[in-house]
């Protein structure tokens, strides 16, 4: 790899970083604890998973520090931290299969495992939280399988397929303007 190559795969985790970072600061957010939702917060660490594993990693390790540092409660910043298992396992995944993404089947698929992952992956994070009983009390009023299972497991699904749906769209215009070499062939 020459080092102009290098150094552009470095911009471009950092910018991706930075949108990571910003997008759950503005946009808008539903949060029904211990599950909070933020429209588009994913994007980033999907486009980082289309280009590479080692951008997915950066990307990853850099939005999750950005939660810690800019003040989210610890369970968000768990949270956070939990998606390095979707995220890698779903770059890992598109760069030994980066046509995955050209067949309708296959955007479902890879769109319904990683977010079953990633929704299995932030129940795990929550649990601690909740068995310590470091939640506020309306999410023990409510029960486990409401407060973790549906809100924060199933929530967290629907919410990262919606993410993967609005990276998808997102990267085709901006891989042609950039000219991005790609793991993912991600055209429909």
């Amino acid at each position: 790899m020459n080092q102009n190559n290098r150094v552009f795969k470095m911009v471009v985790a950092a910018m991706l970083c930075a949108v990571g970072i910003v997008i759950p600061m503005v946009c808008p957010k539903i949060s029904i604890e211990p599950a909070s939702f933020t429209l588009a917060s994913h994007v980033a660490l999907f486009l980082a998973m289309f280009l590479s594993p080692k951008i997915t990693v950066a990307v990853w390790l850099g939005t999750t520090l950005g939660f810690q540092l800019t003040g989210f409660p610890p369970v968000v910043v768990m949270r956070a931290a939990s998606q390095i298992v979707f995220a890698l396992a779903g770059a890992l995944w598109l760069k030994k299969n980066p046509q995955l993404l050209q067949t309708r089947r296959g955007i479902v698929l890879f769109a319904l495992l990683t977010g079953l992952v990633h929704g299995a992956m932030e129940i795990v994070a929550v649990l601690p939280f909740y068995v310590s009983n470091s939640l506020p009390v309306a999410n023990y009023q409510k029960g486990f399988l409401i407060s973790v299972f549906l809100l924060v497991g199933v929530g967290t699904m629907i919410h990262s397929i919606v993410d993967f749906a609005i990276a998808k769209v997102v990267y085709k215009p901006i891989s042609q303007m950039t000219h991005i070499k790609k793991i993912a062939v991600v055209t429909q």
